[in-house]
C-alpha cells in the first residue's frame, strides 16, 4: 500500500462542480465502484460529501493505470489530478459535469469484500448492518441523518444561548432515585456494596442550579433507562434539557416554541406558524383518545352516549347505566378498505386492549347500511348516530361503548391511528405540533385500587386545584406540559414545587415517609431552605426530534451507534461478561446466567 508523502487533499469528492475546470485537485476516499472498459477506466470515489468519477485513459501513465485496475469496492485512496469535463454527463450527480483526469494515485487501505453493498436502501437485514455498523454509516442516507442530527445541535446550542442559557454539565454517576423507569446501576470500587446510578434525566441537578443562581440552565443531556424497548426508545439517549428561575408556564412554553420555530425553519426551511396550539389532557382524551394526538388528519372521536342511551341495543345502554359512555369514530370513504374481514381485524385489535367488541356501521356508496347494531335502533336514533358522526355514503362508523371512560377513550385512540395507517392518509412532509396542558396530577391505578403520581414528586400542583390534593384527587391537575409533534411525545416539563410545606404534603400523598423522602431527596429539600426561586422547565428529546423531523421509521436510524430491541449492541457484543479479577475488586459475585 501506498503512502500520503507528498499529497494532501484540496476538496471533498462531492464539491466539484464545472467551475473547477483546469483545476489541479487531489481528493480521498473510498472506491464505490469501478468500471473497466478495456482502454478506459473509471472509478467513482466517495467520501461523506458525495461521488466524483475519476478517469483513465491512453495518456495515464501505465503504472497508475494499472493500479486503478488493480482497486476494488472500499479500497481507500487518494488520487492527484486536473478537473475536466465529462464527455458522458450524470445528471443525477452534483458532480456529474465534471471527472478528474488522475496523474497520481495512491491505494491507502485495501479492503475485503464488505458484507453488503454500501448504498442507499440497502436490503441486506438490520441486524447484520447493525454487527457492521461502521460499513452502515458510510451509506449517504445515513450520514445525511447523522449530518442533519449534528446540524440541528448547533442550532438546539445557539438558540438558547441567544436567550441567555448557561450550558451546565450534570453528573452522569448520581444517587439512585428509582421513579419511574429502572436505573442503569454502577458498583463502587471504593465504598465497596454501594452502587451509582447513571441518571434518568438530569432533574435534580437542574433544579439545584436554579437555586444556585443560574437563572437560566441548558444542557444536552445523556440520559439512560432500563427498561424495554420500543421504535422510539434506546436504553440511553439524549435531551435538549432546561431548566428557567423566575416563570411559569407560559414562559417556559415560549422558550419551547420558539426553539421549535427556529430549528425548523434552519434546519428545514420550514415555517412553524406561532403561537402552537393547545389543548388541555382531557380536551386531547375527548377528541383524540390519546394524549399525544396526531392531528394531521381529523376522524375525531364523537360522543354517542345521549342518543343511545335508552335504545335498544344492550351493548350501549348497559355501558351508558354503568357511568360509562358510547363514542365512535368516522372513517371516510373507508367502505372498500374497511371490508368485513378488516372489521373482524379491528375487533381482535380493540379486544387486545381492553375492549368488549366493536360496533360498527359501514354505509356502502349506494347508502345501503350494513351493520353489526343496526336491528336493534330505530331509523330515527341511527339517522341520528349519521348526523351526529357526519356520516355519508362510502363512510364506516366504528364505535365502542363501554362502562369506564379510561376503556372507551385510550381504545377508540388506537383505533382512530390503526385506522388511518389502514386508509393511507397519514401525510408525509407535514409536521403538526401541539401542546398538551393541565395534566391530572394522579392516575387511578386499578390494580392498586389508589391513585398514584402521574409525574415526579416535585411537580408542582395547579393553584386552584390546592384544596383537592387531600380530599378529591381526581380534580388535581398539575403546571405540567407535553410537546407532541404527530402523535410522538417530544417533550415533558412543568413547573416545579419549591415551597417546603407543599412539597411536604406532595410526598405525604405519594406514600413517602418524612424519613424516606430526606433519604431520597434531603439534599434538594435541604437546599430549598436557602432562597429557591420559582422554576421550571422541560426535556426535549433529541433523538425523536431528529427521527420526526427526518420522517424516519427508527431512533436507530438517526443515532450512530444504537442498541437493538434487547438493549444489546451487536457491533461490540455488549453487554458482556467481565473477568473474575474486576468483580473481585468490586466486592461482587455473579449468581449463573439464565441461559447458561
Amino acid at each position: 500500500m501506498d503512502m500520503m508523502t507528498g499529497l494532501k487533499r484540496t476538496d471533498y469528492c462531492g464539491n466539484l462542480r464545472a467551475a473547477d475546470e483546469g483545476r489541479q485537485v487531489t481528493v480521498a476516499g473510498w472506491v464505490q465502484r469501478r468500471r473497466d472498459l478495456g482502454s478506459l477506466i473509471f472509478i467513482d470515489l466517495r467520501d461523506r460529501s458525495g461521488i466524483v468519477q475519476l478517469a483513465f485513459d491512453e495518456d495515464t501513465e501505465k503504472e497508475i493505470f494499472d493500479k486503478a485496475n488493480s482497486v476494488r469496492s472500499e479500497y481507500v485512496l487518494m488520487a492527484q489530478g486536473t478537473v475536466r469535463e465529462r464527455s458522458a454527463k450524470n445528471a443525477e450527480l452534483p458532480t456529474g459535469d465534471i471527472e478528474i483526469t488522475v496523474t497520481d494515485l495512491r491505494v491507502i487501505s485495501k479492503s475485503e469484500t464488505p458484507p453488503f453493498e454500501i448504498v442507499d436502501g440497502c436490503q441486506t437485514s438490520e441486524l447484520t448492518r447493525l454487527k457492521y455498523r461502521y460499513l452502515d454509516l458510510r451509506r449517504p442516507e445515513l450520514q445525511k441523518n447523522i449530518f442533519m442530527r449534528h446540524k440541528i445541535t448547533k442550532i438546539t446550542r445557539d438558540y438558547f444561548d441567544e436567550n441567555g442559557f448557561i450550558e451546565l454539565e450534570t453528573p452522569m454517576l448520581i444517587k439512585s432515585t428509582p421513579e419511574g423507569a429502572r436505573d442503569f446501576l454502577v458498583p463502587s470500587r471504593i465504598h465497596k456494596g454501594t452502587f451509582y446510578a447513571l441518571p434518568q434525566s438530569p432533574q435534580l441537578y437542574k433544579q439545584l442550579s436554579m437555586v444556585a443562581g443560574f437563572d437560566r440552565y441548558m444542557q444536552i443531556a445523556r440520559c439512560f433507562r432500563d427498561e424495554d424497548l420500543r421504535a422510539d426508545r434506546q436504553p440511553e439517549f439524549t435531551q435538549v434539557d432546561i431548566e428557567m428561575s423566575f416563570v411559569d408556564v407560559e414562559d417556559v412554553l415560549q422558550i419551547g416554541e420558539g426553539y421549535m420555530q427556529r430549528v425548523f425553519k434552519e434546519a428545514l426551511g420550514i415555517d412553524i406558524p406561532l403561537p402552537l396550539p393547545r389543548l388541555t389532557y382531557k380536551d386531547a382524551m375527548e377528541r383524540y383518545g390519546s394524549d399525544k394526538p396526531d392531528t394531521r388528519y381529523a376522524m375525531e372521536i364523537c360522543d354517542l352516549t345521549d342518543i343511545v342511551k335508552s335504545c335498544g341495543f344492550g351493548v350501549f345502554t348497559s355501558a351508558v347505566e354503568g357511568g360509562g359512555s358510547v363514542r365512535a369514530i368516522t372513517a371516510k370513504n373507508a367502505y372498500e378498505t374497511l371490508s368485513r374481514k378488516e372489521i373482524d381485524k379491528l375487533t381482535e385489535m380493540v379486544r387486545g386492549i381492553g375492549a368488549k367488541g366493536l360496533a360498527f356501521a359501514r354505509i356502502a356508496p349506494d347508502g345501503t347500511l350494513a351493520s353489526s347494531f343496526a336491528k336493534f335502533m330505530t331509523d330515527d336514533e341511527m339517522n341520528a348516530i349519521k348526523a351526529k358522526t357526519g356520516a355519508e355514503n362510502g363512510d364506516v362508523i366504528l364505535i365502542i361503548g363501554d362502562t369506564k371512560n379510561s376503556v372507551v377513550l385510550p381504545v377508540l385512540g388506537a383505533l382512530r391511528q390503526e385506522v388511518a395507517k389502514k386508509l393511507g392518509i397519514i401525510p408525509k412532509g407535514k409536521f403538526n405540533l401541539l401542546w398538551i396542558t393541565e395534566f391530572p396530577f394522579f392516575d387511578w391505578d386499578e390494580d392498586l385500587g389508589a391513585f398514584v403520581a402521574m409525574h415526579h414528586p416535585f411537580t408542582s400542583p395547579m393553584d386552584e386545584c390546592l384544596e383537592y390534593l387531600e380530599t378529591d384527587k381526581a380534580k388535581v391537575r398539575a403546571k405540567a406540559y407535553d410537546l407532541v409533534l404527530n402523535g410522538i411525545e417530544l417533550c415533558s416539563g412543568s413547573i416545579r414545587i419549591t415551597n417546603p410545606d407543599l412539597q411536604k404534603r406532595m410526598f405525604a400523598l405519594l406514600g413517602l415517609s418524612d424519613e424516606e423522602a430526606n433519604l431520597k431527596f434531603g439534599f434538594l429539600t435541604n437546599a430549598f431552605k436557602y432562597g429557591a426561586p420559582p422554576h421550571g422547565g422541560m426535556g426535549i428529546g433529541l433523538d425523536r426530534l431528529v427521527m420526526q423531523m427526518l420522517e424516519c421509521d427508527s431512533l436507530r436510524d438517526v443515532i450512530a451507534f444504537p442498541k437493538v430491541q434487547n438493549a444489546s449492541e451487536p457491533m461490540t457484543e455488549c453487554p458482556s461478561v467481565v473477568d473474575t479479577a474486576q468483580l473481585d475488586d468490586l466486592g461482587i459475585s455473579v449468581t449463573a446466567a439464565e441461559n447458561e
